[in-house]
């Protein structure tokens, strides 16, 4: 529907979010992601058209949408939602392999130093506004929790986290006791509403605040920007357009 009401072609679509990362509660929205490309003469005006495409629809489905040369330009920059969504675990849909070649250059446009600043600070806000004197919503700790073991993979290994938090989980990032304590609140969660609140475990207290502050540090001793060029890109915005 939204292609014949805009004029424009899905490139790929998929879940992102607390579905995409493994622990969504039972009220939790369906938040898709899409890439779309417009008809090749859009692209030749001179006027700058709205190049991107939100969506509320009923079912608790929220739709949000990219231009595929917003995306590109993004994904230059090392855009770390993008490419949370191009390694989803729920794909609705990919033309033709789009994902695939885009998803293969991640690695070269990944900015560690970028990505881990990018996680330190979610897991940083959120820590800081929703810990009530030990108390804190279910789902918020997540979001505490998720971005710091990106935080641990990025150090360790260089490159960009999986999406799939079982995945972060599965590379032993924290101790054994911290992560058994995780996964005992996360199958909390599974029958508790988002904006349910429990006491914060102490031992992930602990580990919350070692982590964040020693993320600080390491922050500053990752690699930065590396060297790279548009020439891959613009050729698969051509290609793309084109087809």
């Amino acid at each position: 529907a939204l292609e014949h009401e805009c004029d424009i072609r899905v490139l790929y679509a998929c879940e992102s979010g607390s579905r995409a990362w493994g622990f969504a509660s039972p009220d939790s929205d369906y938040d898709i992601r899409f890439i779309y490309v417009h008809p090749k003469d859009w692209y030749l005006g001179l006027n700058d058209e709205k190049d991107f495409i939100d969506r509320f629809l009923p079912g608790d489905l929220d739709l949000a949408g990219w231009d595929l040369r917003k995306t590109l330009r993004l994904f230059y920059g090392c855009n770390l939602s993008l490419n949370e969504w191009l390694d989803s675990p729920e794909i609705y849909y990919s033309a033709d392999g789009f994902e695939q070649e885009l998803a293969v250059m991640v690695a070269d446009f990944f900015n560690p130093q970028k990505a881990m600043h990018h996680y330190l600070c979610m897991a940083k806000k959120v820590y800081g506004k929703h810990n009530d004197q030990g108390r804190i919503g279910i789902k918020k700790l997540f979001y505490v929790v998720r971005p710091l073991f990106c935080c641990a993979w990025i150090e360790g290994k260089g490159s960009m986290p999986p999406t799939d938090f079982q995945n972060l989980l599965d590379a032993e990032l924290a101790p054994a006791d911290v992560i058994e304590q995780i996964c005992e609140v996360r199958l909390q969660k599974e029958t508790a509403l988002e904006g349910h609140v429990i006491e914060l475990p102490s031992i992930l207290q602990q580990w919350i605040i070692l982590q964040l502050a020693h993320f600080e540090e390491a922050a500053e001793a990752q690699e930065g920007s590396r060297v790279k060029d548009w020439q891959a890109l613009d050729q698969l915005f051509l290609d793309w357009v084109g087809k």
